[in-house]
């Protein structure tokens, strides 16, 4: 865990949502009251941001006491509980939201990755997730992946080069991106993994005639064509099939032999765990 990344993050999400005070639990609760709340699953999948609670419940108050049942990761169903906390009423409804939209989301996102890792059990493929993440949330996403048992991709612009169309076409060429990258590193004296997407078999050959890559994205390709690729590359260099994969086909497509398959719906389309935070 990034605890300076996620310390900022609650500290933004807090000040979102409270502006100049939770006026309901001012108005209707009285000052120091004290409280217990649950955190109770309603649909079965894989549970994730259990860590990430603990983190907004000791950053609203430290004084929260939480008992933890169910750990990061652990496989859910509905009726179980979490975790309890007990403390402030106030401080627990102020994180009540928070709390629940990452784990929603994370769990979501945690189910999804792993309902896919299981698929591709039978082969040597990994999952990675993308870029097509929340504005804000990518780490809580991408942590959440990890928790499924998938593979993080690139963070962010910063730890990867990645060559994508645009990026060749300004670049005047695969040949000149490739050899542009390589020269910036070593310029730079930087320590970075270089991949380049290729649109079609004959933009690969300019690549493999090019060499100095690390991963070759094969982007959109048919899925004959992409088992075309994977031989042509034969092991040289990691291969990545993106584009157009989907839950209901992504087996045949691990089934040329491919070393990764991205998936932005990991991230930007999954369907968020029904739970909730009740008083008892």
């Amino acid at each position: 865990m990034d605890k300076q990344l996620i310390d900022l993050f609650i500290k933004n999400a807090i000040a979102e949502d409270l502006g100049d005070g939770d006026h309901t639990s001012l108005s209707t609760i009285p000052s120091g009251s004290q409280g217990k709340a649950k955190l109770l699953i309603k649909e079965p999948g894989v549970l994730a941001g259990v860590s990430l609670a603990q983190e907004i419940f000791n950053h609203i108050d430290p004084t929260l006491q939480t008992e933890i049942f169910l750990e990061d990761g652990a496989a859910i169903n509905y009726g179980d509980i979490a975790f309890t906390v007990s403390g402030s009423t106030h401080s627990i409804l102020l994180a009540e939201r928070l709390i629940l939209n990452c784990m929603q989301r994370m769990s979501g996102i945690a189910s999804t990755t792993q309902r896919i890792v299981k698929l591709l059990q039978p082969y040597k493929t990994q999952v990675l997730d993308t870029r097509k993440t929340t504005p804000g949330l990518r780490y809580l996403e991408k942590w959440a992946v990890r928790i499924g048992g998938g593979v993080n991709h690139r963070i962010g612009l910063y730890d990867m080069i990645m060559i994508k169309d645009n990026h060749v076409d300004y670049a005047g060429g695969i040949a000149a991106a490739i050899n542009a990258a390589n020269s910036y590193l070593k310029e730079t004296a930087r320590d970075l993994k270089i991949e380049i997407e290729v649109r079609n078999l004959d933009e690969l050959q300019q690549v493999l005639n090019t060499g100095n890559v690390n991963r070759i994205m094969l982007d959109n390709f048919k899925f004959d064509d992409l088992t075309m690729a994977v031989r042509l590359i034969d092991h040289r260099y990691e291969t990545e099939a993106s584009g157009g994969i989907v839950e209901e086909n992504i087996t045949q497509y691990a089934s040329c032999g491919v070393d990764y398959i991205s998936m932005g719906a990991l991230t930007h389309s999954v369907k968020s765990l029904d739970m909730s935070l009740k008083a008892y």
